[in-house]
């Protein structure tokens, strides 16, 4: 097996381990906080909340710092800080009795958190020239699909060993994912010491990572891709039932609904690397755009529920592919020696985007629901207006468009002059 199969394996089943691992028993977090003495529903959901938008709040503080020092130091010993401290957190989890216990724990895990980034960053250093796009898109697919999977086997787990012991297993998850990552990952030579890394990544800032060629576009794209993405989750349930369901079918029908939003975007992020064989990066993202607005129209329109499983596989699978587009568009225009920091800042514009949509969706959605998919449309519409203008400016310069590129220049750029 070549080191960057291996690197790719190793990357893609941490990912999946760890993210299903995490869903296995936070969708039943506010069940626990009854289980700690908590009766009353609306304080149950207020902890819940509070627990689980501490994490991505100080992830998105932090990410980019992790970035950076996983520049300095080395992707792998970054990634395994970061997953031995879910062991911890995650198995502390199962001892807890009291509600605020959960929180602290939460917010620690925050200060800790942000593998999902740099597991993107060491797809991409690994990825030989033209393969960047199908290796982050390969670990894009595993990041969906735990969750996909995980409340499922949670579900069941809960079921035969408690909510308890349920922590246990989730911690287990993230060890496996930790052996995995120390045993098959083969770190690259450039990341390994700061006398290998030269002069050129010391002076790398977060200021330089910024100014780099649509950098902050892209930012832009995967910010405006997750709010979009993350809008239907406080609504869609109360859609489907507005669309005539009956309360007893909510449930299952809205289920469904959401794990095939989470396979179509898995199976977007899967061919988009064929896509941007043909196209480039702003081609692709612009049409993603186009075609995800087709389906947030569809839901506009929607009379009947039968519709809502037409416009959920097109919307998803859009979805994915401007996702590891935007994300292969960044990544190429980025040294190897700033990628940690660079991947960083591209994790805190799409937990901002987390942070924020079901924010501004669940406001909306009590005035309308229907408003929300309206917004959704006019903002993916605007995105891939602006994202298809810019994104060419290079061509019509005399230059090269924002394209496939696949894999930075061998030659790193100087990092101050654009600044």
């Amino acid at each position: 097996m070549s080191t960057y199969r291996r690197n790719l394996f190793a990357v893609t089943s941490a990912s999946f381990i760890g993210f299903m691992g995490f869903t296995l028993v936070m969708p039943f977090l506010p069940l626990y906080f009854h289980q700690l003495g908590v009766s009353d529903v609306g304080e149950a959901a207020l902890w819940s909340g509070l627990c689980l938008g501490v994490t991505p709040a100080l992830t998105a503080l932090l990410s980019p710092l992790w970035g950076r020092l996983a520049d300095r130091f080395g992707r792998k010993i970054m990634v395994e800080r970061s997953l031995v401290s879910f062991i911890i957190v995650m198995g502390a989890m199962a001892f807890v009795t009291r509600a605020w216990h959960v929180f602290a724990l939460r917010a620690i895990q925050g200060l800790f958190a942000g593998y999902g980034a740099l597991t993107l960053t060491m797809a991409a250093d690994s990825a030989p020239k033209g393969k960047m796009a199908q290796a982050i898109g390969t670990v894009q697919t595993a990041q969906r699909l735990g969750p996909a999977l995980g409340p499922v086997f949670g579900g069941t787990i809960a079921a035969l060993v408690g909510l308890r012991r349920a922590f246990l297993v989730a911690s287990a998850c993230y060890l496996a994912a930790a052996i995995v990552v120390l045993v098959l990952y083969q770190e690259q030579a450039h990341h390994s010491t700061a006398e290998e890394r030269g002069d050129a990544g010391a002076s790398v800032t977060f200021r330089s990572v910024l100014a780099f060629e649509n950098f902050l576009l892209m930012m832009a794209v995967i910010f405006g891709l997750q709010f979009v993405d993350r809008s239907f989750g406080p609504i869609l349930p109360l859609y489907v039932g507005v669309l005539g369901t009956t309360p007893a079918g909510i449930p299952l029908l809205s289920g469904t609904l959401f794990s095939i939003a989470a396979g179509a975007g898995a199976v977007g992020h899967h061919y988009c690397a064929a896509l941007m064989k043909r196209l480039t990066a702003t081609s692709v993202i612009a049409r993603a755009c186009a075609v995800a607005a087709a389906g947030a129209v569809i839901y506009v329109i929607a009379r009947d529920v039968r519709l809502l499983f037409l416009a959920t596989p097109l919307f998803g699978v859009a979805m994915g592919a401007g996702m590891t587009a935007a994300y292969t568009a960044a990544g190429s225009v980025i040294p190897a020696s700033a990628r940690g920091a660079g991947f960083g800042l591209l994790t805190t514009a799409s937990l901002i985007g987390l942070a924020l949509s079901p924010i501004v969706s669940g406001v909306l959605g009590a005035t309308s629901i229907r408003a929300v998919f309206a917004l959704d449309v006019i903002a993916l519409v605007v995105l891939g207006i602006v994202v298809h203008r810019m994104g060419g400016r290079g061509a019509d310069a005399g230059g090269t468009p924002f394209a496939d590129r696949d894999v930075a220049s061998t030659e790193e750029p100087v990092l101050g002059e654009s600044v």
